[in-house]
């Protein structure tokens, strides 16, 4: 009599038992595998330009982060942004073991989640909205792109900016201190708390606000000394003179304190006779008491309004530049680089936006008689001024130290000068031209010189080209090819069975 172990019975247990110790140890192994997947992650990144990796400036900024901050998206169903998406979770990732300081990304649409996205204030798709306790910040999809025109003139995106701009906005953002613009009174300036629609600013203070700046008004004319948390000071079209008591202010704020300062200056008074003129000529930026005028088609509204079109390549004509956007400007006044600063120093002055080549500063506006241009009185471009044919009619300077002992330069003051007064007031700033450019002006002139140092990803695009004879080919392959090679393989299966 056969034993147990020889036995058919013993052996379909030994069966039943060895598969069931395989399939245990495989969830086992699928087990520990998945452990160690979420307790000890390890993400290989081989794309050439590591476009799933976070720099490691990025790394050693938000791995700290004192407090947490939620990233609300509303992309545009229609738009296809992977490399947005891929770096929002490189975000979210990197800060999953920093409790204090995670970051979550949510994505709202919102047509079909209006009552998720109005008590957040968002009202369109392609923005970005940082949250970080009572602060906030908001970014477009188009700021984190370079754009360049395509051969039809249309926009095309080249570079990715995203880490750059977004590493910035967190650590904005993430901070407890608010930084402060203040825009300066006494003079019969335009006031951000005024909602006039030619003399308030309260839409671009409302603008302000909403980038988490806080905006405050300074009156020079009783102000002993400008304050130390100043970030940024505006002052928009001034009517009245600046005592040298407060243009020594403004002075040592550029100077000493490397401040920033963004002047909207309207014609009617020359630039001594706003009490400037030292603080301009310390910058070499000259000022003409003119204004412009240009008889070239279309450069003109009906309504006198001045139409600029023609950007220099500047963190402040970014956007203009990428999008085709205009300014549109009342009365205007010449503004250009002073043909006798100093070349050569640490100062470095540029003209950023600029009429048509038919254009001329009329010195003689006030005689209230019909415009001509009179040669050797009127204004004209210079030769060898930058750019050619034109009048400048905003322009920047900067001042970059340089330290004994050092091998880098420090950041000096910022001044850029509008030569319009009603650039930013109520009824303009819906001009898209106009308000980005403000808004340009402000990163630039405040947080321009603290943008981590991460270098543009160029966005690499791929494209198959078939002729109709090569998708005929594909098209063949895929109905008969495919399945007449599971067909041959399923024969070869079935006639080496039964052989």
């Amino acid at each position: 009599m056969p034993s147990f172990l020889n036995s058919f019975r013993a052996t379909r247990w030994l069966r039943t038992l060895n598969l069931i110790l395989q399939a245990g140890l495989v969830l086992t192994l699928v087990g520990g595998l998945n452990y160690l997947a979420d307790n000890h992650p390890v993400r290989l990144d081989l794309t050439r330009y590591r476009s799933f990796s976070l720099s490691p400036e990025t790394l050693s900024y938000i791995k700290d982060l004192p407090r947490p901050v939620r990233i609300v998206v509303t992309l545009n169903a229609e738009a296809t942004n992977p490399e947005v998406r891929g770096l929002l979770q490189e975000y979210r990732l990197a800060t999953e073991s920093n409790r204090d300081g995670a970051i979550k990304v949510d994505y709202i649409d919102v047509y079909q989640n209006r009552r998720e996205a109005e008590p957040l204030g968002l009202d369109q798709p392609d923005l970005i909205l940082l949250l970080a306790g009572d602060r906030r910040s908001v970014l477009t999809i188009d700021e984190l792109y370079r754009t360049t025109r395509g051969k039809d003139g249309k926009p095309e995106r080249n570079a990715f900016l995203g880490e750059q701009v977004l590493t910035a906005a967190l650590l904005d953002v993430s901070s407890p201190e608010r930084k402060k613009i203040y825009f300066l009174g006494g003079h019969g300036e335009l006031r951000p708390e005024d909602a006039d629609p030619n003399r308030g600013l309260s839409l671009v203070r409302d603008q302000l606000r909403l980038r988490n700046f806080d905006v405050e008004s300074i009156d020079l004319t009783v102000a002993r000394a400008i304050p130390e948390k100043a970030s940024l000071l505006v002052a928009v079209a001034p009517q009245g003179r600046f005592e040298p008591k407060e243009q020594e202010l403004l002075r040592q704020y550029l100077s000493t304190n490397a401040g920033r300062l963004i002047l909207f200056l309207a014609p009617g008074l020359s630039a001594s006779a706003l009490g400037l003129d030292e603080v301009l000529l310390d910058w070499g930026i000259l000022v003409d008491d003119d204004v412009v005028v240009d008889v070239g088609n279309g450069n003109m509204t009906e309504d006198g309004d001045l139409i600029i079109g023609a950007f220099q390549p500047h963190p402040i004509t970014k956007t203009l530049l990428d999008f085709g956007l205009t300014l549109r400007l009342g009365a205007t006044r010449t503004v250009r680089p002073d043909p006798g600063r100093a070349l050569g120093g640490t100062l470095t002055t540029l003209t950023l936006a600029a009429t048509s080549p038919t254009a001329w500063g009329e010195r003689s506006y006030r005689d209230r008689v019909p415009v001509r241009y009179d040669p050797g009185v009127d204004i004209r471009p210079l030769p060898g001024m930058e750019p050619k044919d034109r009048l400048g009619v905003v322009t920047a300077a900067e001042r970059v130290a340089v330290r004994a002992g050092l091998d880098f330069s420090v950041r000096g003051g910022r001044l850029v000068v509008f030569g319009s007064g009603d650039v930013i007031a109520n009824s303009r700033i819906a001009n898209a031209g106009n308000l980005a450019a403000f808004l340009n002006a402000v990163n630039w002139t405040d947080v321009g010189d603290t943008q981590p140092n991460i270098p543009a990803r160029p966005i690499e695009r791929f494209q198959l080209s078939l002729s109709a004879n090569d998708l005929a080919q594909l098209r063949y392959a895929l109905l008969f090819g495919l399945p007449g090679i599971a067909a041959f393989l399923g024969l070869v299966v079935y006639w080496t069975r039964r052989h």
